[in-house]
């Protein structure tokens, strides 16, 4: 009697393709981040192990591959940075002086946090995204938003509300953590 196998389930992410697009660029940016080559290299892999792992959340109606691979890059360079502040004697088991900045200090990690919240903007709705926009990113007053838009202040800080909470989960939903 034969042992009937069952087909192996392929994962969507062509990990090769993804790599040889988005491998240097996410190098650069641990490599900045960390200031130590075998870290950034050990962080690359991990984003691209997580990404082959989690791939059925992979969406590219909700973000980008590249910003999708950014964000799990973020979350493991933090990771990395939390590891090693627990861990400091180990830094001293390298060749390199090890961490160098947290993440954050740096453009880069602007950049990446733009990107994703670029694309979770796109995910909520138009009212929200406007009064978000305009109050949060533009820095305007309430009151001149609403009168722009014809709407009540109270209004637009409702959609305000509403409209962060959307972009929370939008970005939960994208596996960026808060």
């Amino acid at each position: 009697m034969a042992l009937r196998r069952e087909p192996v389930q392929t994962h969507e992410l062509d990990v090769r393709a993804a790599y040889a697009a988005h491998g240097p660029e996410l190098y650069r940016f641990a490599h900045h981040q960390l200031g130590d080559s075998g870290a950034a290299q050990d962080v690359v892999q991990e984003v691209f192990l997580r990404a082959w792992r989690a791939t059925g959340s992979f969406d590219p109606q909700l973000a980008s591959l590249r910003t999708w691979l950014f964000a799990i890059a973020r979350n493991v360079v933090i990771d990395q940075v939390r590891r090693c502040a627990v861990r400091p004697w180990q830094r001293d088991l390298t060749d390199d002086a090890g961490l160098q900045a947290a993440p954050g200090d740096d453009l880069d990690e602007r950049l990446v946090d733009a990107w994703v919240v670029e694309e979770a903007l796109r995910r909520i709705g138009e009212d929200h995204r406007v009064a978000i926009v305009q109050t949060h990113l533009r820095g305007r007053p309430h009151q001149e938003v609403a009168a722009e838009l014809g709407i009540p202040v109270g209004t637009v800080r409702s959609r305000i509300f509403y409209g962060l909470k959307a972009l929370r989960l939008a970005m939960e939903e994208m596996g960026v953590e808060p």
